[in-house]
């Protein structure tokens, strides 16, 4: 069992390894503050994959450099969430001094870069020697995707592993595998929402979130959907917020112009005031998708999600992020940006989910691999001598959540 430290935590730890929010039971404490909850679901997912009887914090911000020495002594390893930190402004504080004071492995466990909309990656040398540090204390980096495996491997870095994200396993079921029921059977579905988006990420705003508007219609007048918001101050007021906090937040919406023009209408309100959904507490995610027969939208962690609970999920794609983890788990995906026009009815396939079978029981074993070859402990099957049969063949096992 591991003493473990955790660098960049996203989240309180309670009954060993379930991650909430901090301070979740005080809303008001945080309701004015952007969190995205899907970091959160990187560390939850991570913990319960990994054997540990203590875990504690490393200090990056305003560390005291003697206390670096005492961690020194009582940790095996440093454990660094996955996440997006390897893009043109990340800030890594007094990571270099840390690192180089405490001396320890330090396991980089799905980390995946972003890549702007226009110019090129440029990277600063303190990115740089971060992800130096971490090769050269590690067996291996995991990461993501291709697209951030070549990000690091143009800067030298060769011992890298494509791990994907902890998110997908957090069932730790080696024989997960995604079976559609017949479309006419769908009932319940989420959608998970991103009304705030970057120009910088983003190529066309307009496109953007027209069509965000226009799929959650569409699904709301099909099914009975519940809208999944992450973290988005207005949204958390509408969930969370006093009556007058509410009528705030509505207000605020209406006040942005992006969103006024090419989102807001009186339907998305009135669906944003009855179907909204937001939680602090990771678990509260989990129950929400497993009682669903579609998740669907523009949530990376979201769909996710739903995906590692065996839920049906289909991504819409609108930057590298979304498309890197599309294409690491061939999860069926819609680019936002194409002319081609939506159809549920064109993904509602399950060779296309076949294909995400075959993907996930890949990149399950390269994870596997992954933590044993970094001496990490941890709960994750040995497949590699038993593959599932239909990993290979055209045929999934009936859909089970346990």
């Amino acid at each position: 069992m591991a003493r473990v430290l955790v660098m960049i935590p996203s989240g309180e730890v309670y009954d060993h390894d379930c991650v909430r929010w901090y301070n979740y039971k005080d809303v008001q404490r945080s309701i004015d503050h952007y969190h995205n909850i899907g970091d959160a679901f990187v560390f939850d997912s991570s913990l319960k994959l990994m054997n540990f009887d203590k875990l504690g914090v490393l200090p990056i911000a305003n560390p005291n450099m003697d206390d670096i020495d005492r961690l020194r002594e009582e940790y095996d390893y440093v454990f660094l969430r996955g996440s997006n930190y390897v893009h043109n402004h990340m800030k890594w504080q007094r990571t270099i001094e840390v690192l180089k004071r405490l001396k320890l492995p330090v396991i980089a466990y799905g980390i995946g870069a972003q890549a702007p909309v226009k110019g090129e990656m440029e990277l600063s040398e303190e990115t740089k020697t971060v992800l130096h540090m971490m090769a050269d204390s590690s067996a291996s980096i995991g990461v993501r995707g291709a697209y951030s495996a070549q990000v690091l491997w143009d800067i030298g870095i060769r011992n890298i592993r494509i791990v994907g994200c902890p998110t997908a396993f957090r069932r730790n079921d080696p024989n997960l595998a995604i079976t559609l029921p017949a479309l006419e059977d769908v009932k319940q579905v989420g959608i998970t929402c991103r009304r705030e988006v970057s120009p910088a990420y983003a190529q066309d705003i307009k496109r953007y979130l027209t069509f965000h508007r226009d799929l959650v219609k569409e699904c709301a007048s099909r099914w009975d959907v519940v809208l999944m918001a992450q973290g988005e101050v207005e949204e958390k007021k509408i969930v969370f917020g006093t009556a007058e906090q509410r009528e705030e937040a509505i207000a605020a919406l209406k006040a942005n112009k992006w969103v006024s023009d090419w989102y807001w209408d009186d339907e998305i309100e009135k669906l944003h005031r009855e179907r909204l959904f937001y939680s602090d507490v990771v678990a509260d995610y989990e129950s929400l998708v497993q009682q669903k027969d579609l998740v669907l939208g523009y949530r990376l962690h979201g769909n996710l999600m739903a995906l590692s609970n065996g839920t049906p999920s289909i991504y819409f794609t609108y930057d590298s992020r979304t498309v890197e983890f599309a294409e690491t788990y061939q999860i069926p995906s819609y680019d936002v940006f194409s002319k081609k026009e939506f159809k549920l009815e064109d993904y509602w396939d399950q060779g296309l989910f076949n294909k995400f079978n075959r993907a996930w029981a890949m990149t399950y074993r390269e994870q596997k691999t992954f933590l044993d070859e970094n001496g990490v402990d941890n709960k994750m099957v040995d497949t590699r001598h038993t593959p599932a049969p239909w990993t290979l063949g055209e045929e999934a096992p009936e859909r089970k959540v346990a």
